[in-house]
């Protein structure tokens, strides 16, 4: 399955702090057969991969969609339809499917989101749906917006 992890507020903080478990989630999410794919609105983020030592559990890095969510993947460059979304932008996890992660603005050592991200898409992998009330099925009309293409 490839999993879309959007950078900012989602695994990174505004100071720069790495979300706590997201290490250990990419780790856990590699050796369960996932690839994970990391995408932002702010462009191609290998700086970010590459200075928090996530480098190498990353298969494709990508400049986000931040409007027609869908038609703009080929414009963007991105070359693979994301299966689950991890973001703190509701509206491109309604599309697309995935998890809804609370917003992360600094370095907190109660948090546990990679912690409810992990086993909600271990649940969603299971049975095809997740009871985590974070969780968004892929849009109805998903099938038919791959069909249009970008302006």
């Amino acid at each position: 399955m490839r999993i879309f992890f959007d950078v900012d507020y989602t695994i990174l903080g505004a100071d720069y702090s790495l979300r706590p478990g997201t290490r250990e989630t990419f780790a856990r999410l590699v050796d369960d057969g996932h690839e994970i794919h990391v995408w932002s609105g702010e462009g191609l983020r290998h700086a970010v991969l590459k200075n928090h030592e996530l480098a190498h559990f990353v298969t494709g890095v990508y400049e986000k969609p931040i409007r027609d969510y869908v038609a703009r993947l080929d414009v963007l460059g991105v070359d693979v339809i994301p299966d689950f979304v991890i973001d703190d932008y509701s509206e491109i996890v309604t599309i697309f499917g995935g998890y809804y992660v609370t917003e992360y603005y600094r370095h907190r050592d109660d948090d546990t989101e990679m912690h409810a991200i992990y086993e909600c898409i271990s649940e969603w992998v299971a049975s095809g749906a997740s009871s985590h009330r974070r969780w968004r099925p892929r849009h109805e009309d998903f099938d038919a917006m791959l069909g249009k293409s970008a302006d």
